[in-house]
């Protein structure tokens, strides 16, 4: 479904990915591992467009490293920011409308679904999004991204700053959204949340893929959770 290949990607002079390579397959769960400053936000940015790439990224067998973003969320990409990038001004209702791509041809997730997986959601649908909580606005983020019916979602560090439950909520959704068929690539920080949900696992160090495995095969590699994951 995705495959990226020897991708590199610059802020200035600096060189923050440096040949990065791997593989998304159709319904899997995919969590980008590592340390801050590693490039696992920059490689999803790369992907999405945000960030100048060079190398290949095809999705569906056609490329499309260099296209615009928009372009590329119309292919079927969503992309879910670590900065939770709702518009505060307008309502919850309103934020979740916005997502929808073509509103003459609805996808399959529609807005009163949203609410009613969501009740904190649904009690303030029609209240400006501005005044929801942290992880409230996390989930107004990942619905509004649905809304676009993604046929594969990038999410950067949703868990961020959350209270515990929240994340346990966050988790859940996550799950909820891959087993309703949307392939999913997850950069997170938190090992227990990542190990929990997901099929492969991929852990960065200085802008390159430094192991690639099962969760099972990570719990079992000390060399390289010390390495490149333990603080």
């Amino acid at each position: 479904m995705l495959e990226v290949k020897d991708l590199h990607a610059y802020y200035g002079k600096s060189h923050i990915l440096n040949g990065v390579n791997f593989h998304l397959e159709e319904g899997e769960v995919v969590s980008l591992l590592g340390r801050n400053g590693v490039g696992r936000s920059t490689t999803v940015k790369s992907i999405m467009g945000e960030v100048p790439p060079q190398g290949s990224i095809r999705f569906r067998g056609k490329e499309i490293a260099g296209l615009p973003s928009h372009a590329i969320a119309r292919r079927g990409l969503g992309y879910v920011p670590e900065d939770r990038d709702i518009f505060p001004t307008l309502t919850v209702r309103q934020n979740l409308e916005l997502g929808i791509k073509n509103p003459r041809k609805p996808g399959k997730w529609k807005v009163q679904q949203m609410l009613d997986m969501f009740p904190n959601l649904a009690r303030r649908a029609d209240s400006p999004a501005g005044v929801l909580s942290g992880g409230e606005k996390q989930m107004l983020t990942m619905c509004r991204t649905l809304m676009g019916d993604p046929e594969l979602m990038m999410i950067d560090e949703p868990t961020e700053g959350l209270a515990p439950l929240i994340v346990k909520q966050i988790g859940e959704l996550i799950s909820d959204i891959a087993n309703a068929g949307v392939s999913i690539l997850l950069v997170e920080q938190k090992l227990s949340i990542a190990m929990d949900i997901s099929h492969r696992v991929l852990v960065m160090g200085h802008g390159q893929i430094v192991f690639e495995g099962t969760p099972e095969e990570l719990r079992a590699d000390d060399a390289i959770r010390k390495e490149w994951l333990e603080v």
